[in-house]
């Protein structure tokens, strides 16, 4: 069934539905999702809907109980992505992105990456990111705010490399190796850059 993630996160986001009219399914109790992070609610009584919102440390995600499984796996990502971007909606201030940094060398670089400085910049129009090993400095586009958590967090671990490692070798990228959302986050910056012609991807594997 052919959806639309339009925007409206805040309410809830509609659902169009096809030319034919489908029974709802009876009401089913709430279940997890292969994420148990992720609890995903059906409801008869919602039929052209799906919203999400956070419940302590779960996100709840509530659809049609007609939905298929393809059709709930791929509103379930739509709706996490949406949540992410809704709330990285605040400006980090470099401080902010430099503890950030640190985090993340800890979680996926076992803390061997340390930068002297990590800081926004407005003159970066044919990059997400960049970074002086020499100095230890990382920018970051000013582009990248308010773009899904996840996707800061990828530009940050592919600076952070290359502070361990110049170049977009082999043993760089068996490093962007240990952060798991890596291809997806590469998906969400390429549908940007075709989309509204914004800067380059970081190089890919092999280039």
């Amino acid at each position: 069934m052919p959806a639309d993630p339009s925007s409206g996160l805040a309410g809830e986001t509609p659902v169009r539905s096809p030319g034919t009219q489908q029974r709802s399914a009876p009401e089913r109790p709430p279940r997890a999702s292969a994420t148990s992070a992720v609890e995903v609610r059906r409801s008869s009584r919602r039929s052209r809907t799906v919203s999400a919102y956070r419940e302590g440390d779960r996100t709840v995600v509530l659809i049609p109980a007609r939905m298929s499984a393809a059709e709930e796996r791929r509103w379930v990502g739509v709706m996490l992505d949406k949540l992410a971007a809704q709330e990285s909606k605040r400006i980090l201030g470099d401080g902010e992105l430099a503890e950030r940094a640190e985090r993340l060398s800890a979680q996926y670089l076992e803390g061997r990456a340390r930068p002297a400085s990590v800081r926004w910049v407005t003159n970066q129009n044919t990059r997400w990111g960049s970074c002086t090993p020499a100095e230890g400095s990382i920018r970051l586009s000013h582009r990248l705010q308010g773009m899904p958590e996840y996707v800061l967090d990828y530009v940050l671990v592919h600076e952070l490399a290359h502070l361990l490692v110049p170049g977009h070798g082999p043993s760089f990228w068996q490093l962007l190796e240990a952060y798991p959302r890596t291809e997806r986050a590469r998906g969400y910056l390429e549908g940007v850059v075709a989309a509204d012609r914004l800067p380059h991807l970081p190089a890919a594997r092999g280039e």
